[in-house]
């Protein structure tokens, strides 16, 4: 049997946060190995919107060309009431600086990057993890068609219902998978002629409009208000319909193109500890919080810069695991702090929340921003 050492890191999805650590712990020289079980995404063709840290994650995983070729640029942010009024705009080329600018982009272009240069040979799709179990000095899995794997640590990057954090961390205190909102939507429509990040806000949901290159937009709308219910596309109409013409034009594209209309609640997930024994998670399946800042993807490429860095410099796979968390845990915190925040002026009646989004809006973005600016 080989060595601890010698055995790869099982990582196990292959989306985003998988990706990205298979690509960190390659360029360190660790051996791995990813389990994805779908054969190909099923929002690939979807956009996600990535911030200031999130590009300097890419850039720490030699990625800053591919994502200044194909990310649009997102210069400026908007965020504006139903009726459309501008109620404070910032400048993130200013806030940033242009090597960080936000950019939005294709999920699959980015997942493309992400796995560009690592062993193709390590990536297998199609295939589930039935059964983990951890050892004293390894983890085994049960994969489907009967094969196994060992491997000197198993990661959990398989997102908001993780089957790792089902599996192995069974009975750990402080785990919650919390509801934030019943029903949200994904998209992409004709650009209805939006030329920057712009957020509006009603009286029971919000829609987000992003553009995607000069003719197409990524849209997002989510339920705000307590008691509200949705899951349908004519919901979804019902609940924009105090929104403007040309947010109302993106919506009527996607409830023509139901195929490609993505519905899903709003989850989050708590947890006191992202690893036990030889096992840790990563990105969403550690700390998915609402996609208020937009920090989904940019928290899960840092855990797996940090990670990767984090194995190569410990033999210990258990020192290696906590010095992950420790270097980890206070921007998690921050980030989930001002997301709940955020997520509560959200909800206030809108005449009030209108009133103080012009001086809330651009303070609480600097707040936010200004600790994630500094490299993870």
């Amino acid at each position: 049997m080989l060595k601890c050492r010698e055995l790869p890191v099982a990582i196990v999805g292959g989306g985003i946060a998988g990706l990205a650590l298979g690509r960190a712990l390659h360029q360190g020289s660790v051996p791995f190995s990813i389990a994805e079980r779908r054969q190909s995404p099923a929002d690939g063709g979807l956009a996600i919107i990535l911030p200031g840290n999130a590009i300097e994650a890419l850039g720490r995983l030699g990625l800053r060309e591919p994502i200044e070729a194909l990310g649009h640029p997102l210069r400026r942010r908007q965020y504006r009431t139903a009726g459309d009024k501008l109620l404070c705009q910032i400048d993130e080329d200013d806030f940033w600086g242009l090597a960080n600018r936000p950019r939005s982009v294709i999920r699959s272009d980015l997942t493309a990057m992400l796995a560009d240069g690592s062993p193709t040979d390590q990536i297998r799709r199609g295939v589930e993890v039935q059964k983990i179990s951890l050892h004293p000095g390894h983890a085994a899995l049960q994969l489907t068609g009967g094969s196994s794997l060992d491997a000197r640590l198993v990661v959990g990057a398989d997102g908001v219902n993780s089957q790792v954090r089902a599996q192995a961390f069974t009975g750990l205190g402080g785990a919650t998978l919390a509801s934030i909102a019943d029903s949200s939507w994904r998209f992409m429509a004709p650009n209805p002629g939006v030329d920057c990040w712009t957020l509006w806000a009603g009286t029971e949901a919000m829609v987000l409009l992003a553009p995607v290159g000069n003719d197409v937009v990524y849209g997002w709308a989510a339920l705000i208000r307590k008691g509200s219910r949705g899951g349908t596309a004519s919901e979804l109409d019902r609940l924009t319909c105090e929104f403007p013409e040309r947010v109302r034009r993106a919506i009527m594209h996607a409830r023509s193109h139901r195929r490609s209309l993505y519905h899903s609640p709003l989850q989050e997930v708590l947890l006191d500890c992202w690893h036990r024994g030889r096992a840790v998670l990563i990105g969403d399946a550690a700390h998915a919080t609402a996609p208020v800042w937009a920090q989904g993807a940019a928290l899960a490429l840092e855990d797996a810069i940090v990670l990767a860095a984090s194995i190569s410099d410990h033999a210990d796979v258990q020192a290696a695991l906590v010095d992950f968390q420790n270097k980890r845990i206070k921007r998690i915190t921050h980030v989930r702090t001002l997301t709940d925040a955020m997520s509560r002026a959200a909800k206030l009646p809108p005449i009030v929340r209108n009133l103080l989004l012009p001086i809330v809006g651009p303070r609480r973005y600097r707040q936010t921003y200004g600790p994630l600016k500094e490299a993870a």
